[in-house]
């Protein structure tokens, strides 16, 4: 009994004990409990943001457990939001305090010290703008967004400090101060591995170029990464389109010299071997494509020196021909097999019928002028319709056709589905107005001028805009002309111009003048057919003092004459040919309404055949005849006057009739001249932009109508020979003739030498 009354009252003792620690620890867990729970977040510092959008940032919130690490990542997504230049969170009270100071709002972004670079450019590239809030990070990221652009443009040296200024109502403005240092030009280019090519003439085939006094106007001679990168593909392509197919660009450096003024380019290259040509063949995996028919696409033959320019020209060709042919989703695909013993490169041409792809869109990029119309009327593929290769080239030509930009580009990306793709048009636009001072000189005309202004794309709309003013001693010209090349939104131009021309000979012995006006249209027949429509209305008139010609004494008339124009174009290139013909022929009528009645023949052709890299051979043949269909008698006005420019070596009129008395020049009903002529490698580099030609102009003029005594009029054979020189100076278009007689008649006038100038706007 003693033993268990022992152990029921440990047992009691046990229990109350356990009871007591219970309650005790309950009393400390509510405690504990208590103290970490968020009782309130009170925002200190605030100005523009409201309180409630600090404790949005935040991912504590009131109620919740205090918790160290969710506190730490409060003050980061505080700071992440770029509103707080600083952010603090204590503790006190049972709750947290969050104590922020704002990042200042932009009054004003501002640039000190740029002179290469506009404002507008650095504005628009500047991700901190007005009204914005300021951060650290997004002035850094200008910064370096700046020191970009200006290393693009040749400046390395470049330094850029930002400054800020303290405003009131934690406003700044922000001041970029700018120390834009000398352009980093380039001061050699050297290759080595090239033994085929020695320096001078790879240095042409690049972009990049070493800076000379005389690009001063060029930014080609400033060093740029990119245009770096580019220049390695252009080598590896003239070295294809040389024969070696192995050829690589192994490495280009740039070193910057000590003074950190320029660069010295390096380029290591491995030639490889010379290859050329062996047997050609076509496959084709489509069935009712007839292989015999476009053997003769092929535009090289077995020995041929292997050029990657004849591969592709005929693979255009063979695209041009099978989509004539209704196979609008052809594909033509290469494929060269190398014998390295023999050096020989096997071309089998593998047709192969494609998927179906469309047009998806077509991106216009770089014509900040020209308006987005203007390129896309010439494009001969429209988004929608089926991708046809041999339009796009049209496309190119026609675009490059215009005149309005310095190179074109057509690339071709993936679309939004596996059938479309996107066309991107890439253009670089140049100067479109022109301002020309021709200057001559002659023993029977003295110093002749001649000013002219034009603009072949009017306010970014295509238009043309034309005015003219000759002046000598003998010829006032005065003419003003306007085109709108698609009438009504039709490929149809439409055109007028105004004219006055005064011609006075010999201490006004004779003046002849024409004033009137005339009106054009133009459409195409075809893809490389045009045919002109034109209408013009005139009064002429014809003063002899001292009438020393019977026919041309002294007469006024009306003359109204409708005339028309073909052409047709086969060029490679419509600014710097190197092959192909183009031919124009046209006719004017003058009456019956008018004074005056004749049929005016013209006919011009030109040929251009590339004989080596640099050397190209230029003919061109042109005609002209004019006869009264009623009088027999062809008035003086409109007659034929050549020399000049139109047979180089004579004066103005100096070639054809001519009354010996007077020495007066009386016009042919006839003419025939020809030209041949070699562009000739000055040895310079391309982008100095001086071209030489050596020519032979020769022809004959004559077959007049006069019935004076004293009139020589030998439609015999005359001939000159010379050297014209042309330069894009940085100052505008010059141009120098030197010619010699070869044969003439007696009564002829020659003209050794002729230049004009001018400048583009």
């Amino acid at each position: 009994m003693r033993f268990q009354g022992f152990w029921l009252a440990l047992i009691c003792v046990f229990a109350c004990s356990l009871n007591v620690d219970v309650r005790a620890q309950e009393a400390e867990d509510s405690a504990t409990s208590e103290a970490e729970i968020i009782q309130f977040i009170r925002v200190e510092g605030t100005q523009r943001v409201e309180e409630e959008t600090v404790r949005a940032y935040m991912v504590v919130r009131e109620g919740m457990v205090d918790d160290v690490d969710m506190v730490d990542q409060s003050v980061k997504t505080l700071f992440a939001s770029g509103l707080f230049s600083d952010v603090t969170i204590r503790r006190g009270g049972g709750g947290l305090v969050v104590s922020v100071v704002e990042n200042p709002i932009v009054n004003r972004v501002s640039f000190e010290g740029n002179g290469a670079i506009n404002d507008d450019t650095l504005t628009k590239e500047a991700e901190l703008r007005s009204r914005q809030v300021y951060t650290r990070a997004r002035v850094q990221d200008d910064v370096e967004r700046f020191i970009e652009i200006y290393r693009q443009s040749g400046y390395f040296a470049a330094r850029i400090e930002p400054k800020v200024i303290q405003l009131p109502q934690n406003r700044i403005d922000v001041i970029f101060e700018i120390n834009e240092g000398p352009v980093t030009g380039i001061r050699s280019i050297n290759f080595v591995g090239n033994k085929a090519f020695d320096d001078n003439r790879l240095r042409e085939e690049i972009i990049t170029s070493e800076t000379r006094w005389w690009r001063f106007f060029a930014s080609s001679d400033n060093y740029d990464p990119d245009r770096l990168n580019y220049d390695r593909q252009q080598l590896r392509r003239f070295y294809l389109t040389k024969g070696y197919a192995d050829f690589r660009v192994v490495s280009s450096s740039a070193e910057l010299t000590r003074d950190g003024e320029e660069f010295f380019v390096t380029f290591n290259i491995e030639e490889g071997e010379l290859f050329t040509f062996a047997e050609s063949s076509i496959r084709s995996t489509v069935e009712t494509v007839a292989i015999e028919k476009l053997q003769a696409a092929i535009d090289h033959v077995e020995g041929d020196r292997y050029d990657l320019r004849k591969i592709e020209d005929t693979e255009d060709a063979l695209t041009k021909l099978l989509g004539e042919k209704g196979f609008a989703f052809a594909e033509i695909r290469a494929r060269t097999r190398r014998d390295r013993e023999n050096n020989l490169i096997r071309v089998e041409y593998v047709i192969e019928e494609g998927p179906r792809v469309y047009v998806e869109r077509i991106n216009i990029n770089g014509n900040d002028r020209t308006h987005d119309e203007v390129l896309r009327r010439e494009m001969r593929i429209s988004e929608g319709d089926a991708f046809n290769r041999v339009l796009l080239e049209r496309s190119r030509r026609n675009l490059r056709a215009l005149g309005f930009f310095s190179s074109v580009d057509i690339e071709e990306s993936p679309g939004s589905e596996p059938d479309k793709t996107i066309i991107d048009v890439n253009v670089v636009e140049q100067s479109t107005g022109e301002l020309t001072f021709g200057v001559g000189y002659s023993s029977a005309e003295s110093l002749t001028t001649e000013f002219a202004i034009s603009e072949r794309n009017l306010l970014g709309r295509g238009q043309k805009l034309n005015l003219r003013v000759g002046v000598s001693d003998e010829v006032q010209r005065y003419q003003i002309s306007f085109t709108e090349p698609f009438f009504l939104d039709r490929r149809v131009a439409a055109g007028f111009s105004v004219f006055n021309t005064e011609s006075d000979y010999d201490n006004d012995a004779y003046v002849f003048s024409s004033i009137g006006i005339g009106g054009q249209l133009a459409f195409p027949l075809s893809e490389d057919g045009r045919l002109s429509l034109s209408v013009n209305l005139s009064e002429d008139e014809l003063e002899n003092n001292f009438f020393a010609m019977d026919i041309n004494r002294s007469y006024e008339y009306s003359k109204y004459e409708i005339g028309y124009y073909y052409s047709i174009d086969k060029r490679d290139d419509p600014i710097d040919p190197t092959e192909g013909w183009n031919l124009g022929f046209g006719q004017d009528l003058a009456g019956p309404s008018g004074d005056v009645t004749f049929i005016r023949t013209s006919a011009v052709a030109n040929y251009y055949y590339e004989i080596t890299e640099g050397w190209v051979f230029h003919g061109r043949a042109s005609a002209g005849f004019i006869d009264d269909y009623e009088n027999d008698i062809v008035y003086y006005g409109d007659r034929f006057f050549r020399g000049g420019s139109s047979f180089r070596g004579f004066d103005r009129s100096g070639v054809g009739p001519r009354q010996i008395s007077t020495g007066y020049a009386v016009g042919a009903n006839r003419y025939l001249i020809g030209t041949t002529e070699v562009s000739v490698p000055l040895g310079i580099p391309k982008d100095v932009g001086m071209k030489a030609n050596l020519f032979v102009d020769f022809g004959a003029v004559g077959d007049t109508d006069e019935t004076q005594n004293d009139i020589e009029d030998e439609f015999a054979f005359r001939a000159t020979s010379g050297l014209s020189i042309s330069w894009k100076s940085p100052f505008g278009p010059v141009r120098f003739d030197f010619a010699t007689a070869l044969k003439k008649e007696d009564y002829d006038k020659a003209k050794s030498f002729r230049f004009s100038v001018g400048t583009r706007f």
